[in-house]
């Protein structure tokens, strides 16, 4: 049955009509989506009271058209052709690359619904919280329109965790997250919690030119950083030296003449009473310990997570003690070039960068400063300080209470000072009978020769505050037995560097 031209154009009205209210419907669909997404991320913030960095929620797309249309990014595509002869839109397909990967995608919603909560959940699930200022007043006193940089010690990957929970309340912080975080689903849920990504150890000069100038946009426009100036975990429990390549990024942007704020580096001190990823860290530093196979330590992993997971479902996982959490007193950039470093930004790199590091040393003073001293690193270094393996209770107890007490005269920040010494003891002794690090025999502890080195990685956390001639003894190798099981000193594993035989964490 044929149709007439006018029944033709009536069904290709109804057709066009009934595409304009499929279009319409999806387009009302996706702007109330997008609208419900909004309220619910302005009530999030409304409801934390806090402070979201504007620039946070500009667009991936124009952030990476800024990079692109950088002179620094454009010198240094040309430079690389020049050096290398490859072909200008191979280098500029490279520097995307480099762009995706290094730059985020905040989203309010992910971070304050899911990330609070989970970290939330989390931390009260395996920690008692502790949280000090040394000069709460200065912090406060931080002009809203400048920037802030946290320079955190780095003890454990929960690191991350701990110190965005601490500071939800105020300001959502924006991490500099290494090459660990980039599998899935870790490198989404960062990226969606406004962190970027850098490749440690990577040398390549466009890519370094690619991450300073984003580095120093997000700068420029306030976005509030977490560093870890460290570069890496301890793997000793001591500080590390300071890496100073990101901040010298960040210090590099008070030269640009449009910049008129000032940028606030902010110390902040963690400890923990049980660093989850511990046995692991120390794992290649142990020497005279005995070598536990691959497949043994993957199925120890492995137990120790299932175990964990029963005692949530039975209600039985008893809290690994504290997670203590300080900011100290912060340090103006612009000050520390007015008084100490004028027009060292300028200088040539072979120059400029000993006045960096020499202020990254110090910055690095100022961490370690504020380090916490929680009772599991009190207790360790007790047990330590004496330089034997047996050691009566009531001399640990006399030493912890004179180490408080030196301690306290240094202006170190004791968690839970106020307690008598033989609950900080108690505190401390689950724990270390928990990891069978010491056992009582009488009235005397022995410290156990397999898990010595994890009292001294914990003892090294306060170790720059304990007074040295306690803290020289905190190593076995002071001792007239030499074969006992210890962590290697810095100096043997640049040693083992150099021949190729180190394996870093």
């Amino acid at each position: 049955m044929s149709l007439s031209p006018l029944q033709w154009l009536g069904i290709a009205v109804a057709l066009l009509g009934a595409a304009a209210i499929i279009l319409w419907a999806v387009r009302s669909t996706r702007e109330a989506i997008r609208r419900w997404f909004n309220e619910r991320a302005v009530t999030a913030v409304r409801r934390f009271r806090t402070r979201v960095d504007r620039y946070k929620l500009v667009e991936r797309d124009r952030i990476r058209d800024e990079l692109l249309l950088d002179r620094e990014v454009h010198a240094a595509i040309a430079r690389h052709c020049r050096e290398h002869g490859t072909p200008e839109p191979e280098v500029r397909a490279r520097v995307e690359r480099y762009i995706d990967e290094i730059v985020p995608f905040f989203n309010v919603l992910s971070y304050y619904r899911i990330g609070y909560n989970l970290a939330r959940m989390l931390i009260h699930l395996l920690y008692r919280p502790t949280v000090a200022y040394q000069d709460a007043k200065s912090l406060e006193g931080i002009p809203k329109r400048d920037v802030v940089v946290y320079l955190m010690n780095h003890r454990s990957n929960a690191d991350y965790v701990v110190v965005a929970f601490v500071l939800a309340q105020r300001v959502s912080i924006s991490y500099a997250v290494g090459e660990w975080a980039r599998t899935w689903p870790l490198e989404f849920v960062f990226k969606s919690f406004g962190s970027y990504f850098i490749r440690r150890r990577y040398r390549e000069p466009l890519y370094h030119t690619v991450l300073e100038r984003y580095i120093q946009l997000i700068t420029r426009n306030g976005v509030t950083q977490g560093i870890f100036p460290e570069g890496g975990l301890t793997t000793d429990g001591a500080l590390r030296l300071a890496k100073i390549g990101l901040l010298d990024y960040i210090l590099r942007t008070l030269d640009d003449a449009d910049f008129d704020r000032d940028i606030w580096f902010v110390p902040v001190g963690i400890n923990y009473d049980r660093v989850l990823e511990d046995r692991t860290l120390i794992r290649e530093r142990v020497v005279n310990a005995r070598q536990t196979p691959r497949l043994a330590q993957a199925g120890s992993v492995v137990m120790y997570l299932l175990g964990n997971a029963g005692r949530v479902i039975t209600g039985r996982l008893k809290r690994y003690g504290r997670v203590a959490v300080t900011f100290g007193t912060p340090v103006s950039a612009r000050h520390w070039l007015e008084d100490e470093a004028r027009g060292v930004l300028r200088l040539p790199k072979e120059e400029r960068l000993p006045r960096v590091q020499a202020f990254a040393d110090a910055m690095m003073t100022k961490i370690g400063a504020v380090v916490p001293v929680t009772p599991v690193p009190l207790g360790a270094a007790a047990l330590l300080s004496f330089g034997s393996s047996a050691v009566r209770h009531d001399q640990l107890l006399e030493r912890m209470d004179d180490l408080r007490d030196r301690l306290a005269d240094a202006n170190a920040k004791l968690v839970r000072s106020e307690l008598p010494i033989t609950e900080l003891w108690d505190r401390a002794e689950r724990m270390f009978v928990l990891r069978r690090c010491v056992a009582l025999q009488g009235d005397t502890w022995i410290i156990l020769p397999r898990q010595r080195p994890l009292l001294e990685y914990y003892a090294n956390s306060i170790r720059h505050l304990v007074p040295a001639e306690q803290a020289a003894h905190f190593s076995p190798a002071h001792e007239h037995d030499t074969t006992l099981p210890r962590l290697s000193t810095r100096v043997e594993v640049e040693a083992k560097r150099a021949s190729g035989e180190w394996r870093s964490q």
